[in-house]
């Protein structure tokens, strides 16, 4: 029986309240408005940013109840008036980051970061109203996009179609993960052949930092987390060492110049640790160091000496890897099905929906890297949540000792 036109009741997690736990419960969304898509959600992502919106003071907001969620796939259920680009049954990937293809942003070739972004900043669509009701209350969007939930309403800027044999379950992690990480090296450090990189924190998207590193020839890769369990998997991916910062006495910006010489010529933050960017600088050759921020610092003063600047170092951030939203995922799509990236490796455990909050104190421990979630609509088939772990050094502090960071 179509859906098409009318409110599908359906199961989403909530945060119902600031440093509340997700809550499983049955919601109304409602049809899509002009401009907008509604999608069946077939797989999605607990992901850092959701872990750091539970848990930072700094980053909790007054908009709640709310659904979450930013990184993940599924199939289009229907579209409203107005949609050219997509229509009912193409599998698409869900996007944080629009591309609306008119500002200024979208229009220069060498910058992704769409100005209709910020709409996300608003938790409701463009409208100023959610298509998410549960328990006669309006329930808030998240990130353009809000994937913890069975269906969900997105604007058509922020969904790309990509090819239907494309398996879900695998792609969706260009949603956000995979291309942040990755892009974070090919197109914001411009990482070169040759290089030698560091790369602070081994969850999710510290793994795609360094397959992007990889990709762009860099012979060596040194991945540093303090969190020895997760060596292994950074060596499959093409670390060439691993290093806890724990096992050593000297500050870990020292311990990488005893190691290479003069600093690294790329490093990558992927943690959102202000103190692990200093020291992530620090490591960088004085002359050319590049030093990309991928982790989300908000809400925070970054304390970095301004003899760091004194030399030829340079500080970037990034966001979703220099991508453009649309064009870009679906690259990356195309780039797996051609066997150019391997997303396989990025993908390590399962779990329920009902076991979100399982996931998340997973998460919190570090005892997996990869964050993966799977749920199917009971409309169309057997409920499943599959969950992976993707917090990097999560609750560690890096300068356990007194360390000064020049």
């Amino acid at each position: 029986m179509s859906t098409t036109g009318k409110v599908i009741r359906c199961r989403a997690a909530i945060v119902w309240k600031p440093g509340g736990s997700f809550s499983i419960e049955e919601v109304e969304v409602a049809p899509p408005k002009a401009k907008e898509v509604r999608i069946k959600m077939v797989a999605t992502a607990l992901c850092g940013t959701e872990m750091k919106m539970l848990k930072d003071k700094n980053l909790q907001h007054q908009h709640y109840p709310i659904i979450m969620g930013h990184e993940g796939a599924g199939i289009v259920e229907s579209v409203g008036e107005g949609v050219s680009t997509v229509k009912a049954g193409d599998k698409v990937i869900a996007l944080f980051l629009p591309q609306c293809g008119e500002c200024t942003s979208c229009l220069n070739s060498a910058d992704n970061l769409c100005i209709k972004f910020k709409q996300g900043e608003t938790h409701l669509m463009s409208d100023g109203t959610s298509r998410f009701t549960c328990k006669g209350k309006p329930v808030y969007h998240f990130g353009n996009t809000s994937t913890f939930s069975e269906y969900t309403v997105m604007n058509e800027i922020s969904v790309t179609k990509i090819d239907a044999a494309a398996p879900l379950e695998k792609v969706f992690l260009v949603s956000c993960g995979f291309s942040t990480g990755y892009g974070g090296a090919i197109n914001t450090a411009k990482v070169t052949p040759g290089s030698t990189c560091a790369v602070f924190g081994l969850g999710g998207v510290g793994l795609s930092v360094i397959m992007g590193c990889k990709a762009a020839g860099a012979t060596r890769i040194i991945a540093v987390d303090t969190n020895k369990d997760k060596f292994e998997k950074a060596k499959e991916v093409g670390a060439t060492e691993c290093i806890n910062p724990q096992d050593y006495e000297k500050p870990i910006q020292e311990v990488l110049f005893d190691l290479t010489g003069d600093g690294v010529d790329f490093s990558f933050e992927v943690i959102g640790n202000p103190e692990t960017v200093a020291a992530a600088l620090a490591s960088c050759h004085e002359s050319h160091g590049v030093c990309v921020i991928i982790g989300l610092i908000i809400g925070v003063q970054l304390n970095i000496s301004g003899h760091l600047f004194f030399s030829g170092r340079s500080l970037k951030g990034s966001v979703y890897g220099g991508w453009k939203g649309r064009d870009g995922a679906s690259k990356l799509v195309s780039d797996y099905m051609a066997k150019k990236i391997n997303l396989d490796a990025l993908i390590t455990h399962t779990l329920n929906l009902d076991k979100i909050n399982e996931a998340v104190e997973l998460m919190k421990t570090g005892k997996w890297q990869v964050t993966y979630t799977i749920f199917m609509s009971k409309y169309l088939g057997p409920r499943e949540m599959v969950c992976g772990g993707g917090e990097a050094m999560e609750g560690k502090s890096w300068l356990e000792k007194p360390h000064t960071i020049n």
